[in-house]
């Protein structure tokens, strides 16, 4: 007998990635059903893949859910607090929230059409039930308390379920307890009160200050709903039972309403669609940053070191969501991130940090708190040191992202123009130094991306005066500038040898993925030597494929990076070859759909192992696939 998701694919009722062949299309369809499906999912050593997990937010926070419908990561109120379930950094001792069958199982998941609500279906010998599961919010925003949702609907036979919940302890320093109130037991965690509502028929046998688990027997026809009701150093809502389940369907309504307002008309817009989704779930809608993931310490590399914080907004990442509100015509969310970024600059000043707070404050220092990691990844981090480093290339995404604000039709303020005149000026003051380059290492170095990127900068300043948006004062100021700049790279960051810009000075066999987010230079400097380096990218970082590690050498410690890999298929098309784009991004989404998340992206995929790297749902590999489906929409409308 054919699956309930099956059938939606015979029947057409499934939207498939535009511009795809029919013989991809039917590897497509042959993939999904296989990465859809689970049968008794299993853990290793307490752990699920982190290719198994699939998301549910509403803007403030995201909770991470395996296939066996345990919640292994929730951070509330908000993306950066303690977590309250951490079950994916350690088994042992994390918390989580799990509802499956207690008998044998098959699982299939999959978001509903242009939402972010989540449906999980469990198929048992005896029955089928459907789980229902979201971050609630209303039609006007989010709700003043976390409120997560899961209904559990009936549809054939009768299942029973097991349902348990383990608050986290914080690596061990914070104690849950339990307290009687007029409107039920409430758990105390520090600064937390939680509150779990459950229908009458739910059967909880066990409740005490660390654990509360219990039953649950579906029938046909049945519907049933646990609600975990959470807020910070405030008094604690309780809403009826009947309201919190309508706002699941009132979440998927605002959902549906936020992508109905998109204006996106080009390639593979399924996908650009989802990932704009995705990117919801990590922009922080109480002030317009966006985090760069949901997660903490998740792995680059399975038992290494390279685990990081990235609970944080970049300026990197804000000045590109920022480009892809405007390509998805987003006008609300992009005058938000827009204002957020200049006020935090304004704020700590146009020396600009890597990263800043969801609030826009100073990122905290690193500390290590005691955590088993994930399978044994060491160390669990909290913080990011990137904060104190010196970044270039900020200057060229700050004053590359004013320009496609104000051309989108949005009118700067005078503060906001005579900050980007401050910050033209701090980089023609400061390209000379060395920093640590886009990719945050320790080395400073003359790193090729970051002098291109200055010379972005300093070329968009002088765009934004002539065109008036700006004080005009530097303007020769900064075209000589930017002309020494373009000079000083081609007299120092090109290898004769290896037919290709280097990673930095002095780097003569090393090379940078990161320079296919320079196309704008090299159309503009030197179009047949930028060709040249992505030829030489694309052999030496991705063997002669479309996906590509960082930088030379680092394929001993990490695994390919998604956002590089759209980034190329980008820059192909920027530079003339959109048939090689073309083929590119082919390539790559016929990769990932054979593993993965329910719809989202991780940091990295490891292509030897197959299995999915680093933090997720991370925000920079899903604004690298909506550049990529943009410059391919951008290199057909050309020919034509």
């Amino acid at each position: 007998m054919k699956s309930e998701f099956s059938a939606r694919i015979d029947a057409g009722l499934i939207a498939w990635p535009q511009g795809l062949t029919t013989s991809l299309f039917m590897q497509f369809r042959k993939t999904i059903l296989e990465n859809q499906q689970y049968l008794n999912p299993q853990r290793s050593e307490g752990f699920a893949g982190l290719g198994d997990y699939a998301a549910i937010g509403e803007g403030r926070s995201v909770a991470l859910i395996a296939p066996d419908g345990s919640i292994d990561w929730w951070c509330a109120p908000n993306l950066d607090s303690k977590p309250l379930f951490d079950q994916i950094l350690d088994p042992q001792i994390g918390g989580f929230f799990q509802i499956v069958p207690l008998a044998d199982y098959r699982v299939t998941r999959n978001y509903r059409e242009n939402s972010n609500v989540l449906e999980t279906r469990y198929d048992t010998d005896s029955g089928s039930v459907l789980l229902t599961e979201s971050i609630n919010s209303t039609l006007a925003g989010r709700l003043p308390w976390s409120e997560l949702a899961r209904r559990i609907d009936g549809l054939e036979g009768e299942v029973t379920l097991k349902i348990t919940l383990r608050f986290a302890t914080a690596a061990e320093t914070r104690s849950p307890w339990i307290a009687d109130s007029a409107q039920g037991k409430v758990y105390h965690i520090a600064d937390l009160m939680a509150m779990l509502r459950t229908s009458e028929e739910i059967i909880l046998d066990h409740v005490d200050d660390e654990r509360i688990s219990g039953t649950l027997t579906v029938s046909k026809g049945a519907r049933s709903l646990c609600a975990l009701l959470v807020t910070e150093k405030e008094p604690l809502a309780v809403p009826d039972m009947k309201a919190i389940d309508g706002r699941i369907d009132t979440s998927d309504t605002a959902w549906r309403d936020w992508v109905n307002s998109l204006s996106y008309s080009g390639r593979y817009s399924s996908l650009v669609i989802r990932s704009a989704l995705s990117l919801k779930f990590l922009w922080y809608s109480p002030t317009g940053a966006l985090a760069a993931a949901a997660t903490t310490s998740l792995p680059e590399g399975i038992g290494k070191e390279k685990n990081y914080d990235y609970r944080y907004a970049w300026v990197r990442d804000a000045c590109l969501i920022i480009k892809a509100f405007i390509c998805l015509g987003a006008l609300e969310d992009c005058k938000a991130a827009f204002s957020w970024l200049t006020k935090t600059i304004i704020d700590h000043g146009v020396r600009l940090r890597a990263c800043y707070t969801l609030e826009g404050d100073i990122v905290p220092e690193e500390r290590f708190p005691a955590l088993r990691g994930y399978q044994d990844s060491q160390p669990v981090r909290v913080g990011n040191n990137a904060r104190d480093q010196i970044q270039l290339s900020m200057y060229g995404d700050m004053l590359a992202t004013a320009q496609g604000f104000v051309e989108a039709g949005h009118v700067l303020d005078l503060t906001t123009a005579r900050l980007l005149g401050e910050l033209a000026n701090c980089c023609a003051d400061s390209w000379r130094q060395k920093d640590s380059g886009i990719w945050e290492l320790p080395e400073e170095q003359h790193y090729t991306h970051s002098k291109m990127a200055c010379w972005l900068a300093l070329d968009r300043a002088v765009i934004l005066a002539e065109r008036k948006y700006i004080e005009p004062t530097w303007v020769e100021r900064w075209k000589r500038e930017r002309d020494r700049i373009s000079q000083w790279i081609e007299s120092h960051c090109w290898s004769e040898k290896l037919q290709s810009y280097t990673f930095y000075v002095g780097s003569d066999e090393q090379v940078d993925a990161a320079l296919t987010l320079m196309h704008h230079y090299g159309n503009s400097v030197n179009p047949e030597r930028m060709r040249a380096t992505y030829r030489v990218i694309r052999r030496e970082l991705g063997n002669n494929g479309a996906m590509l590690y960082r930088y030379s050498g680092v394929d001993r410690e990490e695994s390919t990076f998604l956002a590089c890999s759209f980034w190329m298929v980008e820059a192909w098309a920027a530079m003339g070859d959109g048939a090689g784009a073309e083929e590119m991004m082919t390539e790559i989404l016929a990769l990932l759909n054979r593993r993965g998340n329910v719809d989202i992206f991780n940091e990295m995929y490891d292509v030897r192992s197959q299995s999915w790297r680093g933090n997720m749902p991370q925000g920079l590999s899903h604004l690298a696939l909506i550049f990529a489906a943009q410059g391919l929409s951008n290199a057909e409308k050309s020919k034509s």
